[in-house]
């Protein structure tokens, strides 16, 4: 009973302290509103743009691809092209770097190579079916390697060929 009783003195003593105190912030709020209040700085005017009229509709929409016309095609039509009509193959989906060479398999005279895709499902390929993301059409196939050609842009609105090669890893890199 005296413990509560001390806690309770003890409680409105504390109470008793933060009740006074506040005559000092009352006076200061005071002293700032009787202050006169400064000038405030006029808004700035706001420009009106000029407008401008877009004339360009003849032009060609430089967010576009340029289309070759007939002189353009005329210029750069010699070279190597990829066929847009050939109906893709599935290992083109892939990078030809994320295709790797597992193996060979020979039925008959004709040697098969084998390649796994990212999704590490092997696939059988041959001369002539394609491969990675730049037109790449399997040249030969080897007991060690993938010979490819890609076809890449020239920078020059045309094509350029360009060898790769996707090689049996070695026993020691596997390993």
């Amino acid at each position: 009973m005296r413990r509560i009783m001390m806690l309770t003195m003890f409680s409105m003593a504390l109470l008793a302290g933060c009740t006074g105190g506040q005559q000092d912030l009352e006076q200061w709020v005071q002293q700032t509103l009787a202050r006169p209040a400064g000038e405030v700085d006029p808004l700035p005017q706001v420009q009106t743009p000029e407008p401008v009229v877009y004339d360009a509709y003849d032009l060609r929409d430089p967010f576009l691809s340029p289309r070759p016309d007939l002189e353009e095609t005329a210029s750069a039509g010699s070279g190597p092209r990829p066929d847009p009509d050939r109906r893709r193959e599935f290992l083109e989906r892939f990078p030809l770097d994320a295709l790797e060479m597992v193996g060979t398999i020979s039925i008959g005279e004709r040697t098969y190579g084998l390649i796994s895709d990212p999704e590490e499902t092997i696939h059988r390929v041959s001369e002539g079916n394609y491969l990675g993301q730049n037109h790449g059409r399997i040249l030969q196939v080897t007991p060690t390697a993938i010979e490819v050609m890609e076809l890449v842009p020239d920078g020059a609105e045309g094509w350029m060929e360009r060898e790769a090669r996707i090689a049996l890893p070695d026993d020691d890199e596997q390993g």
